[in-house]
């Protein structure tokens, strides 16, 4: 059996389920997308290819390797994008929660069973449908865990909003003894520079203290201010509107010294090193024109 275990999202990190771009099908049609910035690309001819994809994928399977991180893939299916694994599923101290992923997407779900079986039933936990929730939304954090979510009314209007406040009240009772802090976020089905997919989209905690922001992904001052209040505003690297549609906030750490980041990230990557981190510079810029970037194809199963 899988013995999970992730407390934050900096602990060194031993085994991780890495998405697939293999078979990824067709460039899809506008209106089978899931957010402005596929949309984007679709309509400028400039969507990635799925050979690209694998390539960029393969330079992140590498980098593990070298970490001597244990690597698990979803079983591959025809047509079928499985890129961001970390929206089908995540693990919290030790329990693994299925996403309640949008519905058409459920299949992608079903292609890591093999590792959800491979967990104590005890240990495996499945929301109520009126939970909505997806892993980019949630960063357990020690006794926090941070999640981002949309409240609005016009809710079911957003097929960008993918976390709701019933999934927030769930996760707070099944782990009664951390916080449950959530954020607000900015949302926009249209405009890829107005649009927090998630909330690692433009928030990311890393090791020594530090952490990634953008303050118009938030949609509450006050909730952006608590977190600038938590790490600190002179261990915080804000990035620009256009660096979020970049996905600057979307690096991954494999321990509280190393992180991937992509290697176009030139103003990041810089102010990283000079903190003392060692960056590990991967192309994924292909894999970014999809609003999602290196946390959001990564789901961590067992770290320190």
């Amino acid at each position: 059996m899988l013995k999970l275990n992730v407390n934050n999202e900096v602990s060194r990190l031993r085994e991780v389920v890495l998405g697939t771009a293999e078979k990824n099908g067709p460039t899809p049609k506008v209106e089978a997308c899931y957010d402005p910035k596929s949309i984007e690309h679709i309509l400028a001819g400039t969507y990635p290819k799925e050979v690209d994809m694998i390539r960029e994928m393969s330079e992140v399977e590498r980098v593990f390797e070298k970490y001597d991180v244990k690597v698990y893939r979803p079983e591959v299916i025809q047509d079928c994008n499985q890129i961001f694994s970390r929206d089908i599923a995540f693990v919290i101290d030790d329990i693994m929660i299925e996403a309640n992923i949008l519905p058409h997407r459920e299949a992608e779900v079903h292609a890591i069973d093999y590792i959800w079986n491979q967990v104590a039933p005890d240990k495996r936990i499945i929301l109520p449908p009126e939970c909505h929730v997806e892993g980019g939304d949630v960063m357990p954090w020690n006794d926090y865990v941070f999640v981002g979510t949309y409240s609005g009314e016009d809710y079911s209007n957003f097929i960008t909003a993918r976390t709701n406040m019933d999934a927030v009240i769930a996760l707070q009772e099944l782990f009664p003894n951390k916080t449950i802090k959530s954020f607000e976020l900015r949302k926009s089905n249209t405009n890829p520079r107005e649009n927090a997919l998630h909330l690692d989209c433009c928030f990311n905690p890393l090791g020594k203290g530090k952490a990634i922001l953008h303050k118009n992904g938030f949609l509450n001052t006050d909730e952006y201010n608590w977190l600038v209040r938590f790490f600190g505003q002179e261990n915080i690297f804000e990035i620009t509107k256009e660096e979020m549609y970049q996905m600057y906030s979307n690096v991954f750490s494999i321990s509280e010294d190393v992180i991937i980041s992509e290697r176009n990230f030139t103003r990041l990557n810089t102010w990283l090193k000079k903190q003392g981190f060692i960056v590990e510079e991967v192309p994924y810029a292909e894999i970014g024109k999809q609003e999602g970037l290196l946390r959001c194809t990564t789901l961590p199963l067992i770290r320190d």
